[in-house]
């Protein structure tokens, strides 16, 4: 019993070390510059504060998330052709060292930009790493289309074990214009729950226990509750919702979940849920269909949960 106290109680102490090496951490690269003109400068103020992988990593991308803005128009910036596969890797190397440059120089990218930056500070701390490319969703449009690689993300390796990041995810979000929101949940984000979202184009980089097809993720419905998984959802499966199916409502049956209020919106105005039962760990409760409508948005205690097309 004594034994059990002491290994919960490093266990603990452990967890608080942690919380406080972050907190150091995150603090120490406020007083970073937020621009430098190459990653090498940047890697040395790193070098200089920090001694560990995990340090290092936290670093790397708490900065990324602080001092990078998503701008769209960058996609512009660097469309290029090729003859033969050898010129191909040889202005792939090169547009990506001007990626890198002007994402530290003009503090603004796209996924491409935040993931090679982060890609390549990792690199230069000699901390294994690689770049994943695949599909996404985020919003009503993205239910039920085909598989398309419009993202990038990034896979570290520390003490031996692979770890999902997302560092243009953690900097915020892009609605008409960039919306700063730093946010760590991207940060070795658990398989699980970076699934439900990123679909990479090699499975094996997902780190899931099971085999999800890219069509069954192309079906599912946004999951936008952070700590919700797919496996929460057990009813509608799909995300899209199709009105012959059902009789005027739609059940739903949520597990692991205990909000005060459940409400929906398709497109307007919220409307509250009133038949909301629990049983277990599971909440059921029904929405009435709505003629013409084409997005239904859950929503549990006023935050948006879940996302559905109607057809």
């Amino acid at each position: 019993m004594m034994r059990g106290a002491v290994i919960l109680g490093m266990l603990l102490w452990a967890l608080v070390v942690t919380a406080q090496d972050y907190e150091r951490i995150d603090a120490t690269i406020l007083l970073y510059p937020q621009r430098v003109d190459t990653p090498q400068e940047l890697s040395r103020f790193i070098t200089r504060d920090f001694t560990t992988d995990e340090e290092k990593v936290r670093a790397i991308y708490s900065w990324i998330i602080q001092n990078i803005a998503y701008e769209p128009d960058e996609y512009k910036q660097f469309n290029f052709t090729f003859k033969n596969y050898r010129e191909r890797n040889e202005k792939e190397e090169k547009t990506r060292e001007k990626i890198i440059e002007r994402t530290l120089q003009k503090g603004i990218a796209v996924c491409e930009g935040y993931a090679m930056l982060f890609e390549k500070l990792c690199e230069l701390q000699g901390i294994p790493n690689y770049l994943v490319r695949g599909d996404i969703k985020t919003n009503f449009n993205d239910i039920g289309r085909p598989f398309a690689k419009t993202h990038m993300w990034n896979v570290v390796t520390l003490d031996g074990k692979p770890y999902l990041f997302d560092p243009t995810w953690g900097a915020g979000r892009y609605n008409g214009k960039f919306i700063k929101e730093p946010s760590y949940f991207y940060y070795k984000t658990p398989p699980h729950l970076f699934f439900k979202t990123h679909y990479p184009d090699m499975y094996e980089d997902a780190f899931m226990d099971q085999l999800i097809s890219k069509d069954v993720f192309s079906q599912m419905p946004i999951i936008i509750k952070e700590e919700l998984s797919m496996s929460d959802v057990e009813q509608p499966l799909s995300g899209l919702i199709y009105s012959e199916a059902y009789f005027d409502v739609v059940p739903f049956t949520i597990a692991n979940v205990n909000p005060k209020t459940v409400t929906y919106s398709y497109g307007s105005e919220k409307k509250s849920v009133r038949n909301l039962e629990k049983s277990g760990n599971r909440l059921q409760f029904s929405v009435p269909l709505e003629i013409g409508a084409e997005n239904l948005l859950i929503y549990f205690d006023d935050q948006p949960a879940l996302g559905y097309k109607i057809k």
